[in-house]
């Protein structure tokens, strides 16, 4: 059974009472912390100055009245004196006669939390001794028993100060294994390198922050570890250092394609301090309030236009209908509907500028590759020639993926017709898709066309830019960039030796299907709470309920089988359902939101970044539909 606090306490004093010294304890406010019974026995000290709590300076006031230190002609002096020498209290051995006859060792050492611990020593009997053999011994010299005398002081000053070294040594021993337990929980890599590049210190999570290399990295070169592509990015950064210039830099890995934050300090010596991050999610995200940021200004400037060219178009539009309902002539006729046709062309390019500046929320949902890359080729097939050709390379693994669908099939099948423009009537198309390391989902469309001209690589995802003449809006890449940003990703393009590809690279973030299992519910309102409840149920659920997140955070933490996580975005208190996805994250738990909240609502758009959200009201089968993307509809 377990030792209460009160017991131990209990030994502890048993056990130094037993000990043949004095020991007195005091804290940094002078005030006495604790003390063996013979250090009251020693000096005759009432019980109330060997009381907890009793005051140093009390307790030397006591002492010179009982005649401790001899005749003392101004006794507050005095204790002014020995108090202030304690308030700066000094590592100590020494000796001194009592009143008593008797003669004393006092030896002290400062506690690392303030104050002291004093042991006082009887030395009495053994200065007796040395008296007796100097008085009987004519062969003992003075000088012999003199250095005796020095030695013996010598070695208890000498095993006093081992003393303290040995504590300090505890205290610096203990520090370091504290402040290496905190470096090795931080989600950061932390380490040091010598002038030569060798690691001298890491706290081990290394592969953490760059999965695939090694934990065990301490005696071994920097640029070994990273790799030649790696440390090529880093190296200039590290010389800077070790010049003294300190500085953070970011880099993209490359096996995984992580986004790499570090930060480089100089340590004064020739070496270096390093601290690497992971910032990949917080890059994405960065990247996708940059895209709407630039979208909410695009509008802001096309908006007014684009009202006024399309209030244009429509006079344009009804004088040219009222001329041609006017006898003209044939040649005023073809005149008049080529101006019509322009002016309906220019509503059509007006339509896609305000689709593209127009406010676009990405509506992640768990979403089947496999089966939306064999839908885009159904698609794709009927609007290109004869022969050319489509394949579809899907190197895709099993598990759902947070995507948005739609978006991202209209952004393949634009590039699917950009691509057959390039063949024009033969040639090969292929659209793959594979995932890279952990990180990111790679969409390649790819053509046998005469590839991209050099300013098509400069200027392609430009607006209006286009090399189809009048048949191209310029709009069609713009579209497609726009998606990719808007989702944390990217797209590049470029030419092959067999003509052109475009890949579009999105957040790869696995969806985790739960089927059947615990489900926890979090829902405010009791009624629609027993609603969802049974249709949870009815889909092979057990489920457990909260009515906030405080609570559902509690459950997720003492409740190790629950499978998936419902919860609404409003809830009692002050946490929100996005507040329960942010402190579960990392739990591997997968999480669903529903919320009757417009969509134009903030809450709203910060619930989309973090998880699919069911709209209010919902019937089974979109439940289903949400939790296992598989179901039919």
């Amino acid at each position: 059974m377990d030792v209460s606090d009160r017991q131990k306490l209990d030994m502890m004093t048993a056990g130094l009472n037993l000990i043949g010294q004095a020991l007195s304890i005091y804290d940094s406010n002078l005030q006495l912390a604790h003390c063996n019974l013979r250090f009251g026995r020693m000096f005759n000290l009432p019980e109330h100055l060997t009381t907890p709590g009793a005051r140093f300076e009390d307790t030397i006031r006591h002492l010179v009245d009982a005649g401790e230190y001899g005749p003392v002609d101004d006794i507050e002096a005095f204790v002014r004196i020995r108090v202030d020498q304690a308030r700066a209290f000094q590592p100590h051995y020494m000796e001194r006669p009592r009143s008593n006859g008797h003669r004393i060792s006092v030896e002290g050492s400062p506690l690392p939390q303030g104050g002291w611990i004093t042991i006082y020593t009887d030395v009495t009997r053994a200065t007796r001794v040395e008296g007796m053999l100097r008085s009987r011994s004519e062969e003992l010299s003075d000088q012999v028993l003199s250095h005796t005398r020095e030695l013996s002081s010598a070695n208890r000053e000498l095993a006093a100060a081992n003393t303290a070294l040995e504590e300090t040594k505890r205290q610096l021993t203990e520090i370091e294994s504290r402040t290496r337990l905190t470096t090795e929980m931080m989600p950061a890599h932390i380490a040091h390198v010598d002038a030569d590049g060798v690691y001298t210190y890491s706290n081990r999570r290394l592969n953490t922050v760059i999965p695939g290399l090694p934990s065990d990295i301490i005696g071994r070169r920097l640029a070994d570890i990273l790799g030649p592509a790696n440390y090529a990015k880093i190296d200039p950064h590290l010389v800077a250092a070790y010049r003294g210039d300190n500085g953070v830099f970011e880099f993209n890995e490359t096996h995984d394609g992580r986004r790499i934050r570090v930060a480089l300090t100089s340590d004064g010596a020739g070496g270096a301090y390093i601290l690497s991050m992971d910032v990949t999610e917080e890059t994405q995200a960065r990247v996708a309030l940059q895209q709407t940021r630039r979208r909410e200004i695009a509008a802001q400037l096309t908006s007014g236009l684009a009202h006024d060219f399309s209030n244009l178009l429509t006079i344009i539009l009804g004088t040219q209908g009222k001329l041609a309902r006017m006898d003209l002539g044939a040649e005023a006729d073809e005149l008049i509907r080529a101006t019509q046709t322009a002016a309906r062309r220019g509503g059509r390019l007006l339509n896609r500028i305000a689709g593209m500046t127009g406010k676009r929320q990405m509506r992640l949902a768990p979403t089947d590759v496999h089966q939306l890359l064999r839908d885009l080729a159904i698609l794709a097939g009927p609007s290109l020639p004869r022969d050319v050709g489509i394949s579809i390379l899907d190197h895709m693994p099993p598990p759902p993926v947070l995507l948005d669908a739609g978006q991202l099939q209209d952004a393949l099948l634009n590039l699917v017709l950009n691509a057959r423009d390039a063949c024009g009537s033969l040639g090969q198309i292929a659209i793959s898709a594979h995932v890279v390391g952990q990180t990111w989902v790679e969409f390649t469309v790819s053509d046998t066309g005469p590839g991209f001209s050099p300013a098509a690589l400069d200027h392609a995802f430009e607006p209006f830019f286009t090399t189809k003449g009048g048949e191209g809006s310029g709009l069609g890449l713009a579209m497609v960039y726009d998606t990719a940003k808007l989702a944390g990703g990217d797209l590049r393009m470029g030419n092959t030796p067999s003509g052109a590809s475009v890949t579009l690279r999105l957040p790869y973030r696995v969806s985790q299907v739960p089927r059947g299992g615990l489900a926890l519910l979090v829902e405010d309102n009791e009624d629609l709470r027993a609603m969802v409840r049974d249709q949870l149920v009815d889909l092979g659920h057990s489920v457990i309920e909260a009515a906030s997140a405080e609570e559902a955070v509690a459950l997720t933490e003492d409740i190790p089988d629950i499978a998936v996580v419902l919860s609404d975005i409003q809830l009692l208190g002050e946490g929100t359902g996005i507040d329960l996805i942010d402190r579960v994250q990392g739990s591997g738990l997968p999480c669903y939101l529903m919320t009757s909240l417009p969509e134009n609502d903030p809450l709203y758009g910060a619930a989309l970044l973090r998880a699919p959200v069911l709209r209010k009201p919902f019937g089974q089968d979109q439940l289903a539909q949400l939790l296992d993307p598989g179901t039919p509809e």
